[in-house]
């Protein structure tokens, strides 16, 4: 039995492949199969009087999604799907799939999130899976070769790492505890120890959104450097996403071709990125006619607009205090300001990597928290890093969905994650 991803190295030989079936068609005595074994596809070629009457008839009752085992003899041809066909001598049903929801015409957006479990099936979204696969690895690669310790950080935590009002709270035996927002408070415990971290895993927003950009349970990587600052940061992001496009570009484009995406955008990827000041990025905006007012955080909207002639992604930097999580550092050039970054992606997909220095004085921590009306007793270990050794130290959290969206074209959050967890969904 072979893959169909190696019938290249089978030209001219008999083998047997097993997969499903995509698709059927027939043209007189001659009928086509298009099978798919999960490492790529392949047309059957079936001629009637080449073959036993029993297994002209199986490959006629063929439904989509059938199981089956194909045997024939391999043969180039760069007109057939993957650039091989069989030319099939026999058809092994192994089982018969009942008629198929999924069908080559419009389906509405919730018959196909109701039948998610099958439409994972279909090329865009085999494509675009497979490109989050990849990006993913590349996560993973790019932060073991320069020496990053990955850290598992908790999911159910009884400290607010963004917002309180966007948290989903269970109970733990008797005490109240959150799924995580983020996993960054526990890699920067970690920093001191390895000197360079990163997490990666589901985190969880309980933000009542409706938006092409949003999901209630995403996947994010968060790394953390110590004796990094806020420019030291941004160089990193950049570098780090330059090479997940370089790769997606290197190693899937198959899957972008099947998406139509125009890579000639991605390929313009490279650092240095742009950077602009919060209060530049303001000024600009409003030129534009926007209503956005300094103090206040960029929506979507705004991101769109600021992006809206730009080729490369850009870092918005020194946000307003007041918009922005309690943890991040005091800008001593500008006391109403932090030392942090949002890096906008082109074409309209908003942000894809929000990063700061992190506050090291203890004193003004404290301050942030109890401004925060945060519970300090639940950051007591936290506030143990500025007791014990603190230093200056930076990171980032980069949204896998919203980065694959970008790097592949398409338009929603939902289709970048197999199983996605919406506001409305819940099924499959």
């Amino acid at each position: 039995m072979i893959e169909i991803k190696k019938l290249g190295d089978h030209v001219g030989a008999e083998v047997t492949v097993t997969g499903w079936v995509e698709a059927t068609r027939g043209h007189g005595k001659v009928s086509f199969t298009v099978v798919r074994d999960g490492t790529g596809i392949v047309q059957g070629v079936l001629v009637k009087s080449q073959v036993d009457e029993a297994v002209w008839e199986i490959q006629q009752a063929l439904t989509q999604e059938s199981v089956v085992a194909l045997t024939g003899v391999v043969k180039a041809d760069d007109r057939a799907p993957g650039g091989y066909e069989l030319g099939v001598t026999r058809v092994a049903l192994v089982s018969q799939a009942e008629e198929y929801p999924i069908q080559p015409k419009e389906h509405g957006v919730e018959f196909l999130m109701d039948h998610r479990h099958l439409w994972l099936r279909s090329s865009l979204q085999r494509a675009v899976l497979r490109i989050r696969a990849e990006v993913e690895q590349a996560v993973h690669d790019f932060f073991y070769d320069r020496d990053f310790v990955r850290i598992d950080t908790p999911i159910l935590t009884g400290a607010i790492g963004e917002h309180a009002g966007t948290l989903f709270e269970t109970d733990y035996f008797g005490d109240p505890a959150y799924l995580a927002q983020t996993g960054q408070l526990y890699v920067e415990a970690a920093c001191p120890a390895f000197r360079r971290v990163y997490c990666f895993g589901p985190t969880f927003r309980a933000e009542k959104s409706k938006t092409r950009r949003h999901l209630t349970e995403f996947w994010m990587v968060e790394p953390e450097v110590a004796f990094a600052d806020s420019d030291d940061n941004m160089r990193l992001q950049e570098k780090f996403v330059s090479y997940l496009v370089a790769r997606a570009l290197e190693r899937c484009e198959d899957e972008l071709g099947v998406l139509e995406r125009d890579t000639s955008l991605l390929e313009k990827v490279k650092p240095p990125f742009p950077r602009i000041s919060y209060s530049d990025a303001v000024e600009e905006l409003q030129g534009k006619g926007s209503e956005v007012e300094w103090g206040q955080d960029l929506g979507a909207s705004d991101e769109t607009l600021l992006m809206e002639d730009r080729e490369l992604p850009l870092f918005v930097h020194d946000y307003p205090k007041g918009a922005k999580a309690f943890y991040m550092k005091e800008n001593p050039e500008d006391p109403r300001t932090v030392l942090c970054d949002d890096l906008l992606a082109p074409e309209g997909y908003g942000e894809i990597i929000g990063g700061s220095q992190r506050e090291d004085d203890l004193h003004r921590l404290q301050e942030r928290i109890r401004e925060e009306k945060l519970p300090e007793e639940a950051y007591a270990w936290y506030l143990d890093l500025r007791r014990y050794g603190t230093f200056p130290h930076s990171g980032f959290g980069l949204g896998i969905e919203r980065t694959v969206a970008w790097i592949s074209g398409r338009h929603h959050v939902r289709e970048m994650i197999p199983f996605p967890r919406l506001m409305n969904r819940l099924y499959p």
